[in-house]
């Protein structure tokens, strides 16, 4: 609309403005500048990403949302190229700037996805692989508020497990976005950011507490120990019904203060037959996870199996997403011959 601006920065040997910000209902000349685009020449990423913060800047809104959206394969090779040394480019922009984030990725084959996602993490940010018309219009049409709408920022989430309930458990997945325990309260860590409508699922694969009497001790820090020294290796337990406590920290866009709070569990005692729909779909995908990566906990788990959890996890499907990933479950199968 004519309260938005917009602005297009090119990056081949050189990064070149190629769209002075004009406001977002001058669809002509922004659609005269992208037909007027040609491939060609160097990859200078790093030239294109600091034109392109230095023009948010330049254009800044108070209170509305500033970001930069870069388009790339990540196969830089001119200029910074070295990761640690763009990620820190990126960083120091974004702290400076009070300017966001969005990577998407394109393109195949020489697919730099892990620069990416670190780029995007660095940015306050995150990254999208878009690999068709579909997911475009998922990211920047369907969920365009939370692709580009920050709500919180540097958001940290912590799961204390009653050790009276829980004699062990494990993370599935989420290697790239751990945090030692001790850097939860530590606001000079990154974190992730959030969206607009954005949310975020984990899955822990949970052990019972032995039913012997013993339970494990109970981590330092933890609200359902009652000795807090870290040396006292049998720690008295709080007598408490809850399964876990969940602590969530996070910032206001543009503030540097964390906000924290926190709201337990208690384990109703449901089986699968009670298990919602987005539970059990979100259990096939986790489960879809640790088939391609081979994982050593995967147990029975099969293909089979991960499409049965999917099918009843698919609900009404009001995008078709859910039914699309069942496909790609069934093509991986074939390509597996399992």
């Amino acid at each position: 609309t004519e309260d938005d601006r917009i602005g297009i920065v090119t990056y081949a040997g050189s990064a070149s403005v190629a769209l002075d910000p004009v406001h977002g209902d001058q669809r002509e000349k922004v659609i005269d500048a992208i037909d007027a685009l040609r491939a060609g020449g160097s990859t200078n990423g790093a030239g294109g990403i600091e034109l392109a913060y230095k023009l948010a800047a330049e254009n800044y809104v108070e209170g509305g949302t500033n970001r930069v959206i870069l388009a790339t394969d990540g196969d830089f090779n001119v200029g910074v190229t070295d990761d640690e040394a763009l990620v820190e480019m990126v960083k120091a922009r974004a702290e400076r700037d009070k300017v966001f984030l969005t990577v998407l990725g394109f393109g195949e084959g020489n697919l730099h996805e892990r620069r990416m996602e670190q780029i995007a993490n660095r940015g306050d940010g995150s990254y999208h692989y878009i690999d068709g018309e579909e997911e475009g219009r998922r990211v920047l049409v369907d969920k365009l508020g939370s692709t580009l709408v920050a709500v919180a920022k540097d958001v940290k989430v912590q799961v204390d497990f009653n050790p009276a309930k829980v004699g062990g458990y494990r993370l599935i997945g989420y290697a790239n976005r751990r945090l030692a325990a001790k850097d939860f309260r530590d606001d000079k860590k990154d974190a992730g950011e959030i969206g607009a409508g954005h949310t975020v699922t984990a899955f822990y694969q949970v052990a019972p507490a032995a039913g012997d009497g013993l339970v494990a001790a109970a981590a330092a820090g933890s609200k359902y120990r009652k000795v807090a020294d870290a040396e006292v290796k049998e720690a008295t337990l709080v007598e408490s019904d809850e399964l876990l406590n969940v602590s969530l920290r996070y910032k206001e866009p543009e503030g540097e203060v964390a906000t924290e709070f926190e709201v337990p569990l208690t384990d109703p005692g449901g089986g699968w037959e009670d298990a919602s729909d987005d539970f059990r779909f979100g259990a096939a995908v986790a489960g879809f996870g640790m088939l391609l990566r081979e994982s050593e906990f995967g147990g029975m788990l099969n293909y089979d199996l991960v499409l049965e959890l999917a099918s009843e996890g698919k609900g009404d499907d009001e995008h078709g997403l859910r039914g699309e990933f069942v496909e790609l479950v069934e093509k991986a199968k074939r390509i597996a011959g399992r």
